[in-house]
């Protein structure tokens, strides 16, 4: 595959979490064409817990780049012109650019997020919607997908933002593999075409872990809430409680999300028609499975198999390099 440069933008008061997500994710993988590299404007930059970070590559990278990312740093302010003018170019050669938590402050002081959605870390989301107005602010979600242009909120969901990068490009089966490799949760996909938001779940043990452990090794079968409860040995009101808080999201919503992963899934790896993909991820009728790609992807299964097929996902990410 072509090789797709990722640079990682690592201003003064660096977030080392937010550094290190894009850098492992984007990481060298034979079944990958991503290659990372950290870019400032000295050689040395001090991160928010104290210690120094080596910086080999300037802002030169930045204009190289198929990808520029901005992880979070503190406190959020503008950065210096030249910083900007580097994320207002790459944006205006239509390189995709992508912030983690409080990353957004920058996009948003270069113009980039003008007139689009965006979001930021909970702390500093009230902060962002009033120094940049022209920035439609979105709340309690995970991360925003305008396109070109994508931000995530507080810290860890970079992990899930970077993801959904790697499922847009490589498919679902890449991106499941990289997040079984980091431990990291099932990515979260979101219904809108515009642009994808995800729930943010709220902190807790996930007691019902199990259960959807359960559902996800039987989602070609009808699952209802009440027999999603039953197995929970829960109550339904109870159980739709405890799922939200777990989850963010109600039992139907997510089942679907499930299911739609699963079809995407095996659209990319077999040669089912597709009536059988729709009936072995459980949305029954090629029809229904063509209404849930059409609302949360924006295409239809056939397109989508097309292309996720090696030859023309190689051809996709050259041309962006």
């Amino acid at each position: 595959m072509a090789v797709h440069r990722v640079a990682v933008l690592t201003l003064d008061g660096v977030t080392p979490l937010d550094l290190a997500i894009p850098a492992q994710v984007f990481g060298a993988r034979p079944e990958t064409p991503y290659e990372v590299t950290l870019c400032a404007l000295t050689d040395r930059v001090t991160t928010t817990v104290g210690f120094e970070l080596v910086v080999d590559g300037g802002l030169d990278g930045l204009r190289k780049a198929d990808t520029v990312i901005v992880p979070g740093f503190e406190p959020p302010r503008s950065p210096p012109q030249v910083v900007l003018d580097a994320l207002a170019e790459a944006h205006d050669r239509r390189r995709r650019v992508v912030s983690i938590c409080t990353g957004a402050f920058a996009l948003a002081a270069a113009g980039v997020l003008d007139g689009l959605h965006a979001t930021t870390h909970w702390r500093h989301i009230d902060d962002l919607e009033r120094e940049y107005p022209a920035v439609q602010v979105d709340r309690d979600v995970l991360y925003v997908d305008e396109g070109e242009v994508l931000t995530s909120a507080g810290v860890c969901c970079g992990i899930d933002l970077c993801l959904h990068i790697v499922r847009r490009d490589l498919g679902a089966v890449v991106a499941n593999r990289i997040a079984r490799s980091l431990v990291a949760a099932p990515h979260r996909d979101g219904g809108q075409a515009q642009y994808v938001p995800a729930p943010v779940a709220v902190a807790g043990d996930n007691v019902l872990a199990e259960t959807r452990a359960w559902a996800l090794q039987r989602l070609d079968r009808p699952l209802s809430v009440t027999e999603l409860a039953r197995h929970a040995r829960m109550s339904q009101r109870s159980f739709m409680r405890r799922f939200a808080e777990e989850t963010g999201t109600t039992p139907l919503r997510w089942l679907v999300t499930a299911r739609v992963g699963l079809a995407r899934e095996l659209l990319e790896t077999t040669d089912l028609p597709i009536e059988q993909v729709a009936r072995d991820c459980g949305l029954g009728t090629a029809a229904n499975l063509r209404l849930h790609f059409r609302r949360t992807l924006n295409t239809t299964p056939t397109a989508y198999r097309r292309t996720f097929t090696r030859d023309v996902r190689t051809r996709d990410l050259a041309a962006t390099g």
